[in-house]
């Protein structure tokens, strides 16, 4: 029994780790799919209409079913709040990062959006929401690791090196690569492109912020999700037809678009809003976004296979570093975890006698009392006629 209940905690330990880690892989993939999507011509804009439309439609009937004993109560704040969430998320955020996408390349766009760490923490410290204490070790080792990351990406960005000729990618040098490259980008280009996604991470930054707040007066997860996808679609419609005036950019059809649209919204808002919830609500905002650069990594090995991509020896050199960043702030949040888990603990009385009666902690008192409760109710919901 007793080693049931350490492998039970064990992977409730593990739990997080491995969600944010598919959360990535499902992100690498909306990457790849999204840029064939947007060098066929599709409008960024009506994609991100059809991306929430999807997300809406797959996840408001879970919500509607599934919480609707436990929704809260919509207050105005909450509402603007959540109207705020679909403005940052779905139109800026979204908008931003397709055009940033569009104007570079996969690998590229991941690698600037490996900045979302270092904007998400040092926008948590200065909401006081982490706590940056340099005289502890974990703080530094957040801070260290985020630096770290961010320089990785910077040298992925600047330095190229020679091409790394890869087992798999032996037998694509002889086809004709479907990503344009670097160098036939003009530098205008390229430095829009590189804004706007600089421009996106911010806002990704802020929904995760805002997020976070949010969760704690607005508990139902799924209700939250979705209500913020469909403000977003609402939103994103009224952008597009400011920003496109042709009705023809609606049309979609049994292509690489639709499935563009339906994989980004199903898996990359609805479930992947969803997961980064409940974990933020552990974990906190920074721990979620501190798995971002493995996103990069993964897209640069199926950008290889899938985009025939070519891997540079500075895009080995920056992953090295961002992995050893990655880990230096997952053992800081670690470490922190661990502390808080620690001073929950309650201490016994001082005073009390050692072979005297064992002292009943409030925290006990309160978790008999809650479990009181719900047995009483239980018994006069089952008496009920």
């Amino acid at each position: 029994m007793e080693n049931q209940g350490c492998f039970s905690n064990f992977i409730d330990r593990c739990k997080p780790y491995m969600a944010m880690i598919s959360l990535q892989f499902g992100y690498a993939g909306m990457n790849i799919i999204t840029k064939v999507s947007l060098n066929r011509g599709m409008s960024h804009y009506v994609l991100v209409v059809y991306r929430h439309a999807f997300a809406t439609a797959v996840i408001a009937p879970f919500a509607i079913i599934l919480e609707r004993k436990v929704r809260p109560k919509m207050t105005f704040r909450i509402f603007i709040q959540l109207f705020i969430l679909g403005l940052l998320g779905p139109v800026i955020d979204q908008n931003f990062y397709y055009a940033g996408l569009k104007f570079t390349s996969p690998t590229f766009s991941c690698a600037m959006s490996n900045m979302l760490p270092a904007m998400t923490f040092v926008m948590a410290v200065l909401c006081r929401m982490e706590k940056l204490d340099m005289r502890k070790v974990r703080c530094q080792a957040k801070l260290v690791g985020t630096v770290v990351t961010v320089a990785g990406a910077m040298l992925m960005t600047l330095y190229k090196g020679p091409i790394l000729e890869m087992v798999w990618t032996k037998h694509l040098n002889s086809r004709k690569s479907t990503m344009p490259e670097n160098n036939g980008n003009s530098d205008k280009d390229w430095v829009k492109g590189s804004i706007l996604l600089i421009i996106a991470t911010f806002a990704w930054a802020s929904l995760f912020i805002l997020q976070a707040i949010t969760m704690k007066k607005y508990s139902a997860h799924l209700s939250l999700t979705a209500m913020v996808v469909f403000l977003g679609t609402l939103q994103s419609i009224a952008v597009t037809f400011v920003m496109e005036h042709s009705t023809s950019v609606w049309s979609i059809g049994w292509d690489v678009n639709l499935l563009a649209a339906a994989y980004a919204g199903i898996v990359s808002s609805s479930i992947a809003y969803y997961v980064q919830g409940l974990v933020m609500q552990k974990r906190g905002p920074v721990f979620v976004t501190a798995f971002s650069p493995l996103m990069m990594i993964i897209v640069a090995i199926m950008g290889s296979f899938i985009l025939s991509e070519k891997i540079y020896l500075g895009g080995v050199l920056g992953a090295v570093l961002i992995v050893a960043g990655l880990y230096s702030v997952l053992w800081g949040k670690y470490r922190e975890y661990k502390e808080r888990e620690a001073e929950a603990i309650p201490e016994p009385i001082k005073g009390a006698d050692e072979n005297g009666p064992t002292i009943t902690m409030i925290e006990d008192i309160d978790e008999n009392d809650i479990e009181m409760q719900k047995a009483a109710a239980k018994l006069s919901s089952i008496n009920r006629p």
